[in-house]
């Protein structure tokens, strides 16, 4: 098999995996017409047809599937091992891909990885912004991070992260004249910015718990987002009341900028966990990582 029959093996793959000749293109890093062609050339060579495509979708075939099934499996092993040969140098390299939301990445990612890109300059690290509960091994990430640490069974959950505490806020201007809520459901008399998930669209209702009573409230507003930090400037700004992580919020209710209300109710979660595959031989620079993000109680 020559190098460049591999090669559109590996794009097939990145098809399939993501269903999308645009994202697969941008992974890759081809033009999403160079993408098109080399499928084309793969059916031919082939005989078979591997991919059905619409103007709006992609999806494989029983062949496709058949193929997917094959290559997939054979191309994480063959990467797995060349990262394990890299990591053998006396330099660690090697790039590290991680879904994670934008709270994460900005509260614990960032400022922990900044620290370890500066001692290894040979480390690279993709870090992508997604709420949804990714499958990191589908969409060829070395990790993800979420919520607590219910994970898949093949894979391997690492604290980085304290317990996580929800809070409702509201700008003192939004709260002029308004009443203000002691109870949950008296959140449905007023205006609350909305987070929009990506599974199915669906907008983030929010959970409550006070001793062994816990409950949800479905609120309404004028703005929603997807974006944990647009939410937090929308709040500043006065367009309603807020549901967001305590750590964010907590210098804006000391200086005055948020007023907390329903404490009593606030949430608590097992805080942020990274989860990976179990691997037989780790690369050396996920490893690193690992260790970076690694939570260390010191209290």
């Amino acid at each position: 098999m020559t190098a460049e029959n591999l090669n559109d093996l590996r794009a097939f793959a990145a098809v399939a995996q993501m269903r999308s000749f645009t994202r697969a293109a941008a992974q890759l890093g081809l033009s999403r017409s160079a993408l098109s062609h080399a499928m084309t050339s793969l059916e031919a060579r082939l005989g078979v047809r591997l991919l059905t495509r619409t103007t709006r979708s992609v999806a494989v075939t029983e062949a496709g599937a058949r193929l997917l099934g094959t290559v997939s499996p054979m191309f994480k092993q063959l990467d797995g091992e060349l990262a394990a040969l890299r990591s053998l140098g006396d330099k660690p390299a090697g790039t590290v891909r991680i879904s994670a939301t934008d709270h994460a990445i900005a509260t614990i990612l960032w400022p922990r990885l900044n620290k370890l890109l500066h001692e290894y300059p040979d480390i690279q690290v993709e870090l992508i912004v997604d709420y949804a509960l990714t499958d990191v091994v589908a969409l060829n990430f070395d990790a993800g991070v979420r919520v607590g640490d219910v994970v898949d069974k093949d894979m391997i959950a690492v604290r980085i992260s304290p317990d996580l505490c929800m809070a409702v806020v509201g700008a003192p201007g939004y709260l002029s004249g308004k009443k203000t809520p002691v109870l949950p459901k008296a959140l449905t008399d007023h205006s609350c910015i909305n987070l929009r998930l990506p599974t199915h669209g669906g907008l983030y209702a929010w959970d409550f718990q006070k001793g062994k009573r816990s409950l949800s409230v479905r609120v309404q507003g004028q703005t929603v987002f997807n974006n944990t930090f647009l939410i937090l400037q929308a709040a500043l700004d006065g367009q309603g009341l807020a549901y967001l992580p305590l750590d964010l919020v907590q210098p804006h209710i000391v200086a005055g900028r948020l007023v907390p209300m329903l404490e009593d109710w606030w949430p608590r979660y097992p805080g942020f966990h990274l989860y990976y595959p179990n691997r037989r031989q780790m690369p050396a620079a996920l490893s690193l990582v690992i260790d970076a993000l690694r939570y260390r109680d010191v209290s």
